[in-house]
């Protein structure tokens, strides 16, 4: 079976699988045919795997810096033999505003954004090489629009998403697949960790990690770029674009808002 032009995965390697969003998107591939390895620095990565069953394996390591990825995918290779789809998942939220240290900076920017960087100089050019390939990033709405409290983190998921689209405009023609999901609210520890920010993240519905993980599955079937599992974003995205003064003060109001409920 094919998405257009580019084989469905057979193999695949999700990192931040322990739980949460990459726990499902590795159960949803594994539910699919495809052989999975399955990558966090938490342990519980491994039992994760076990309970996916034979096509599922572990790795317990650093996936973001460089000697990290490159141990992950010697792994990847010992275990899959190849890899038809990479998802960069693993994410922190880390910081605050202006207030954020320097090391809350380095970690943000090391994972949400040089992590996909190391794993894409290893990869990328394997698959063009061989003439396909999938490279999935999990951004965030904060990606397209802006996290409000979390400087760090919004920064970092623009950051994510732009290298996604870069990778998509330079290596399509030569069979590379590049795809960026961006949910709103997902019922993961990250959510429940957000504070006041919990029912803004939410207000189009929390979605569970599978409902993620599904939208993620369908997407490869056409190979879109933007995966949005909460719709409503498109618009906001739009609004964004059409007048960003106007779209920024009404951001403006409920930074307001939050401030008036601490």
């Amino acid at each position: 079976m094919t998405s257009g032009t580019t084989p469905l995965p057979r193999t695949a390697v999700v990192t931040g699988a322990a739980g949460g969003i990459g726990a499902a998107i590795a159960a949803r591939l594994v539910a699919e045919g495809v052989r999975v390895l399955l990558a966090d620095r938490d342990r519980a990565v491994e039992e994760t795997a076990r309970a996916l069953g034979g096509n599922a394996s572990s790795y317990v390591g650093d996936c973001a810096t460089e000697t990290g990825v490159e141990l992950l995918l010697f792994e990847a290779d010992e275990v899959l033999g190849e890899v038809d789809l990479f998802c960069a998942n693993a994410g922190v939220e880390g910081g605050r505003g202006l207030e954020s240290s320097e090391a809350d900076w380095a970690t943000a920017l090391e994972v949400n954004v040089l992590a996909h960087v190391r794993a894409a100089q290893a990869l990328v050019p394997r698959w063009v090489e061989r003439g396909h390939g999938r490279f999935v990033v999990t951004a965030s709405a904060a990606g397209l629009l802006t996290m409000l409290g979390s400087a760090p983190y919004s920064v970092t998921k623009h950051g994510a998403v732009a290298f996604a689209e870069w990778l998509r405009a330079t290596y399509a023609h030569k069979g590379i697949v590049v795809q960026a999901i961006c949910p709103q609210g997902v019922r993961t520890r990250m959510l429940d960790d957000s504070g006041p920010l919990r029912e803004l993240l939410s207000r189009d519905r929390a979605l569970e990690p599978s409902e993620v993980a599904d939208r993620l599955w369908e997407a490869l079937q056409d190979d879109r770029f933007l995966v949005l599992p909460h719709p409503e974003v498109a618009d906001y995205y739009v609004a964004r674009a059409t007048d960003p003064d106007r779209w920024l003060a009404g951001m403006n109001r409920l930074q307001r808002k939050l401030e008036e409920t601490r």
